[in-house]
């Protein structure tokens, strides 16, 4: 049975302020979609889950929702009354006639994972609290349609692994924002890519997404060099006496300037898609051989009438060129560490030394350094109109504009307020104020966060260049074996475990222990006498003669569709398929989209059977 539609937009404008935001826009959403939704940040990705929301209205356009389909919005803002329950916040919003004692039963499921006490007072949770709270209500009622944006924001990395398993299993059709590429990859089957006023669609998921840009891009590419050679041919035309011929071929003449016109913007248009952050290599300032020691460390914190360790007998000195990860559970002491490191907080007990050379750039993922109020412009250069980058013989100065623009900013925005820039820009802004001064001990604290793909790969970039001593909490995994060479893991009550290499090697070297406890006899047991076994005696299947007849047909079924995807996929590869062909392009998808929950379906039906059967 096809899955049905739940919301199509179609050929929808619209204007924010001057500016076109979308124009042509073609999106639909059917049952059971998976989707990942990319674009730079103010690219509108917001705004794109605002109209499905229908919070806004077009400008032109048709606008299509199945009757009676629900949607769910995980929202940046969170409204909550502060003496409300953990629980009934996460319930609010539902007809009383669902609130069942089996709905009580899955709010606390998802709760418990989430690390939230359904009991507590929602005035009495951190930020990060609050975020996970408003998750939580956004997937205890499982709506039609599920919009997240930035779900694994101030989640640690136990909760977004439970999180991904947790989008994977839904009924929901999901559309998510996330900065976290092993997170996406995990669940999406689709991605909507906002590219300069319009969406594309890519039939396949996250994973595969950068190879199917690619392609895009270099289809785009050609595309360019063949306008740039037509145009060359229209102009070595006017050389020839257009003068003579004026009045019977204004219309060539009038269709050189369109083209003309055309290949500008459409180059401007592709240079903007291939735009880094270009910036000189960070040279850190020269720095002590040893940055910074704990001997025997041990801190304690009260909380709820509880006595707490956070660190104990905790030693650990830190080097010049380290680059270290930090990871954890949220509370289990990363936050503790960092403060004793750069001198916020005094142990109880042990001794930190800190060397004298410390100089120290610090990314706060709170942004508490940027003033909603200030503007661009001051926020980077507080006294005049250059930046001065660096410090001693090394330093250099430039133009806030010029600046500004190196870390993708419209200069014409250089006056605007910090408080009109989208979360992603303001880390964004963030970032270019933290690598004013990289210093020698550069600490980045979740930096990640709300930061668009291409602006994550061009910090990799940086980071791989700087030369300082870089620690970076992070729950991002394909970001932390991208930049650092060795792992701190907070595992709790005390608990801190080093390992080398990156988040990778930190699970390997995880999964092998609790293999070899596994493999591991207790003692008690190899003292026992081997007593043998008898050889099982035959039984009768535990499967039907039914179940039995469709486990051996199952086989020959999900080759079938595999075999059925094939062409299907190599179609909607062809990266000009959908400008071709946008009838045909939806087709496809469809029926691909169709065919991958067939094949998921009888492969999940094949191992449940195959279980049994055993």
């Amino acid at each position: 049975m096809a899955a049905r539609v739940l919301l199509a937009l179609e050929d929808v404008f619209l204007t924010v302020g001057s500016r076109l935001l979308f124009s042509g826009l073609n999106i639909h959403i059917s049952e059971g979609d998976k989707i990942c939704l990319v674009g730079r940040n103010g690219a509108g990705k917001t705004t794109l889950m605002r109209l499905i929301m229908q919070e806004i209205d077009t400008d032109s356009g048709k606008s299509f929702v199945l009757p009676g389909c629900r949607i769910g919005y995980l929202a940046q803002q969170i409204d909550f009354k502060p003496e409300q329950r953990v629980r009934d916040f996460v319930m609010h919003g539902m007809p009383v006639e669902k609130r069942s004692e089996e709905l009580n039963h899955r709010a606390d499921i998802v709760l418990t994972p989430l690390g939230l006490d359904p009991d507590a007072p929602m005035g009495h949770l951190s930020g990060g609290q609050l975020r996970r709270a408003a998750l939580a209500q956004a997937l205890v009622d499982e709506p039609d349609i599920l919009l997240l944006d930035e779900p694994t924001n101030h989640l640690d990395l136990e909760a977004t692994l439970w999180l991904e398993q947790f989008l994977a299993r839904t009924r929901s059709a999901i559309i998510c924002v996330s900065h976290d590429r092993a997170f996406l990859n995990a669940f999406t089957h689709r991605v909507f890519w906002i590219d300069h006023g319009t969406v594309r669609n890519c039939p396949v998921g996250y994973a595969d997404f950068d190879e199917w840009a690619e392609k895009v891009l270099e289809s785009e590419a050609r595309t360019l060099a063949n306008m740039q050679k037509k145009l060359e041919q229209e102009l070595d035309w006017t050389q020839g006496g257009v003068t003579a011929r004026r009045k019977r071929n204004m219309r060539r003449m009038n269709e050189l300037h369109r083209l003309r016109a055309k290949l500008q913007a459409d180059k401007a248009a592709y240079n903007s898609k291939i735009q880094a952050i270009d910036i000189d290599p960070l040279k850190p300032t020269p720095a002590s051989k040893i940055v910074a020691e704990f001997k025997g460390v041990t801190k304690t914190f009260e909380r709820e009438g509880k006595k707490i360790r956070i660190l104990d007998n905790f030693s650990r000195r830190i080097l010049k060129g380290d680059r270290i990860g930090i990871l954890g559970r949220n509370g289990s002491g990363k936050s503790t560490f960092l403060k004793m490191l750069i001198g916020e907080l005094e142990p109880d007990s042990g001794l930190v030394f800190r060397s004298k050379k410390i100089d120290l750039a610090y990314f706060d993922q709170h942004r508490t350094a940027l003033d909603p109020k200030d503007t661009l412009w001051h926020t980077l250069a507080p006294n005049g109109d250059y930046v001065y980058i660096g410090q001693g013989e090394d330093r250099k100065h430039k133009h806030v504009a010029a600046y500004l623009k190196d870390f993708l900013f419209d200069p014409k925005r250089a006056k605007d307020e910090v408080g009109t820039l989208s979360g992603g820009m303001q880390n964004r802004l963030m970032l270019a104020r933290t690598l004013i001064n990289p210093g020698n001990l550069m600490i980045l604290d979740e930096p990640t966060n709300d930061l668009d793909m291409d602006t994550l790969d061009m910090l990799q970039e940086i980071l791989a260049n700087y030369q300082g001593t870089l620690i970076i909490v992070s729950h991002d995994r394909d970001f932390l074996d991208r930049t650092v060479t060795e792992v701190l893991a907070f595992e709790g009550e005390s608990q801190i475990d080093s390992y080398i290499g990156g988040y990778s090697d930190y699970l390997a070297a995880k999964e092998a222990k609790v293999a070899k406890k596994v493999k591991a006899k207790p003692a008690q047991l190899a003292a026992q006498p081997v007593v043998e076994k008898a050889a099982p005696t035959p039984e009768t299947s535990k499967l039907s003669f039914t179940e039995q007849h469709e486990l051996k047909k199952l086989p020959d079924e999900i080759t079938k569709l595999e075999r059925e995807l094939e062409p299907l996929k190599a179609a909607l590869a062809d990266p000009e398929l959908y400008t071709r062909d946008p009838q045909v392009f939806d087709r496809s998808l469809r029926h691909l989209t169709r065919i991958q929950q067939k094949l998921e379906a009888a492969e999940a039906r094949w191992l449940e059977l195959e279980s049994k059967a055993n």
